[in-house]
């Protein structure tokens, strides 16, 4: 719940800073700073950089952090920017089915009836407001994008955590986190190596007026909420864990409305619920 109520106000604070900072740029930042941050809170906490684990459990949290992190993360600032945080909160309540569907494929949890009941809420909530009757006064072309990406980086971050839950289980959570972050902020990197913009793109980080929501959503929702979000993972099952990090569409929605003046329609209010109430029949169903 810590990681729902922190990561949501966040995603405003994104939303502000990708208005002007490409979502490459701004991922890095909020990915370097995390990584930097997370060094002393390791020693603080008595863990090291360096723990006794398999090959396997560094290689699997490696890719974990390209997947969630490099890639997911970065998807999901392009779906911010499109869609606006009201209709990503919705879009993004997909994170809790696929982490369903995987636990149930790859780790053995079980899937009820209302589960899958649940699963149908979800997917028709969102189906409902990215049609034309439920976009509002977005563009078709950044409606149809900005779900692809939306629904793209929910897919890659449920993947990277369940991946790494049995992992995670035997495992000291800050170790876990930095490792993952160090592999996702060297991927950026090799991203930014590679673009023909990357000068361009880093200069966004320049632009002024930006710095407060970039600084400040980077802190909050790229350090205090990972190790949350981590942590919920590793104390609880996946499925209950991921239900209860969706409880921050609810507040996105709200936050949405009330500081970045997004509207509130009759759909978007219906569809927040359905997703929601579907959210957590597949958490306790």
């Amino acid at each position: 719940m810590a990681a729902a109520v922190v990561w949501a106000f966040s995603v405003i604070l994104f939303k502000k800073s990708g208005e002007s900072v490409h979502p490459l740029a701004l991922n890095t930042f909020k990915s370097t700073l995390a990584t930097a941050l997370l060094i002393p809170t390791l020693l603080v906490g008595g863990e090291t950089l360096y723990y006794s684990a398999p090959a396997q459990d560094y290689g699997l949290l490696l890719f974990s952090g390209v997947i969630g992190i490099t890639l997911a993360d970065t998807l999901f600032f392009k779906s911010l920017n499109l869609l606006g945080a009201g209709l990503s909160a919705i879009v993004d309540c997909l994170y809790s089915p696929f982490v369903i569907l995987l636990s149930v494929l790859f780790i053995g949890e079980q899937l009820g009836g209302l589960q899958v009941i649940g699963v149908f809420l979800i997917i028709s909530a969102v189906l409902t407001v990215t049609s034309r009757k439920g976009n509002g006064m977005i563009k078709r072309q950044d409606l149809v994008w900005g779900s692809i990406w939306g629904a793209l980086a929910m897919a890659m971050m449920a993947v990277s955590i369940v991946m790494i839950k049995p992992l995670l289980d035997r495992s000291p959570l800050l170790w876990a986190t930095e490792i993952r972050l160090i592999s996702g902020s060297i991927g950026l990197y090799v991203l930014l190596l590679c673009h023909e913009r990357k000068k361009a793109i880093l200069e966004t980080l320049l632009i002024a007026g930006t710095w407060k929501y970039t600084l400040a959503g980077s802190f909050l929702g790229g350090y205090v909420a990972m190790i949350a979000w981590i942590g919920g993972m590793k104390y609880t099952q996946a499925s209950i864990a991921s239900a209860l990090n969706q409880s921050s569409n609810v507040f996105v929605f709200l936050f949405a409305a009330f500081f970045l003046k997004e509207r509130i329609t009759v759909l978007r209010l219906a569809a927040i619920i359905t997703a929601i109430i579907g959210v957590f029949l597949v958490a306790f169903g």
